[in-house]
């Protein structure tokens, strides 16, 4: 039987039956004579030298209903962007590259800085997504985004539609839709969400006992994925982490800015497969410094700081006993994955589960320690709307950026 449980406060939207992506495509181009769709792609320059962004090329070549591909180019030199310029010229859709280490943009961040919103040099995922959402409301015609990542080993252009056709169906009333996917192989994958975020909401919960914000953060099937889709008086209103808290960053400032009643989650596509974080820095001096581990860190903070801008305390008490029920929340986890493994006769090492979750508590502990001293932590990159207000010349120098 088809699943279409409907559990937490947002509106899950499964596969329940066998509708093709051609029709699902073909209502998308009717939906696109009045509502512009844009396809925000943040990419290192290293991802075009993998079988994936070529992969993700080909997908796109057959696509009808997107207005525009905004790229997000980040780690590239001079000549490597001329490069990604040509390779994006084989598609249809007009596509604007922001080169974020070029100098133009380079410059605008420089003027966004001076005139009171901090520093941009926090280089990443975050900066880029940002970027990309400034340039993408340049344009007055653009009315929904949608983003997904550039590492997408198994990538279909199911994805985009997907994330699409919640926010720009003219019958519907969303605002955001969160893509979720199965992440199992020939094994289980996606560590993060299974055995550091959800024992993490169910301790947080258990703690500091339930509200509407950790209820819902709660609800997504899959809260870490990076593929999510939004309309423009949305992109206008949030902010951005900087930081691996982007994702869950994200999702608060939704919580924050719109009704739970105009959120959703789609299923985007059956199962998903990209290249894999490491567990820990190997490169570096302390190994919660990189990898998964610093990501953990990254969400934890992220979400205590959300929840103490709620009026929530977080005492030295608290945090200890918030480790003690994570502890236990995670180790519950371990024996629910290691029964659905045996079922599907999937890989399953319990061993090296209990390895990554003793290396989620001490991530957590550090996320705990750092939190304690400095509860602010690195401040979100400002919503539009605020840069806008003191700088309304910055659309005219992200369209003046991109045409350099």
């Amino acid at each position: 039987m088809a699943d279409f449980f409907q559990n937490g406060i947002i509106t899950t939207l499964q596969n329940v039956s066998e509708r093709s992506l051609e029709d699902i495509e073909q209502e998308l181009e009717k939906f696109a004579k009045r509502r512009n769709m844009v396809l925000l792609l943040p990419a290192l320059y290293s991802e075009f030298e993998t079988p994936a962004m070529q992969t993700i090329l080909n997908e796109l070549k057959g696509v009808k209903y997107i207005y525009k591909i905004i790229l997000g180019l980040d780690a590239a030199t001079k000549e490597q962007y001329e490069k990604v310029k040509e390779i994006m010229s084989v598609l249809d859709i007009p596509v604007d590259i922001l080169w974020n280490d070029g100098p133009e943009i380079q410059a605008l961040y420089k003027e966004i800085a001076e005139v009171g919103f901090g520093s941009l040099d926090i280089k990443g995922k975050g900066r880029n997504v940002w970027t990309m959402i400034g340039h993408a409301l340049s344009d007055p015609n653009a009315h929904a985004f949608a983003l997904h990542d550039c590492d997408i080993v198994n990538y279909s252009r199911e994805i985009p539609a997907k994330l699409f056709y919640p926010i720009v169906h003219p019958a519907l009333n969303f605002e955001f839709n969160k893509g979720y996917y199965s992440r199992v192989t020939n094994k289980l994958h996606g560590r993060a969400t299974r055995l550091f975020y959800s024992p993490l909401i169910t301790a947080l919960r258990l703690t500091y006992g339930d509200c509407r914000y950790l209820e819902y953060m709660g609800s997504f099937r899959y809260a870490l994925s990076g593929e999510f889709s939004f309309i423009r008086t949305l992109a206008r209103s949030i902010r951005i982490s900087p930081t691996w808290g982007l994702e869950v960053s994200t999702l608060s400032e939704v919580f924050d800015n719109t009704s739970v009643r105009r959120i959703c989650q789609t299923e985007i596509m059956h199962s998903y497969e990209h290249k894999h974080q490491e567990l820990k820095s190997e490169d570096k001096e302390n190994e919660l410094d990189g990898g998964i581990a610093k990501m953990a860190i990254d969400i934890a903070q992220t979400i205590f700081r959300i929840m103490s801008q709620q009026g929530i305390i977080f005492s030295n008490e608290s945090l200890k006993t918030l480790r003690a029920t994570f502890f236990h929340e995670s180790r519950k986890a371990i024996g629910k994955f290691d029964a659905l493994a045996k079922l599907n006769g999937v890989t399953y090492d319990r061993k090296k589960e209990i390895d990554v979750v003793e290396n989620f508590e001490k991530a957590l502990e550090r996320a705990c320690e750092e939190f304690s001293v400095d509860p602010l932590g690195v401040p979100a990159l400002s919503a539009w709307t605020s840069v806008r207000s003191v700088f309304p010349e910055i659309s005219e120098s992200f369209i003046n950026s991109v045409k350099s």
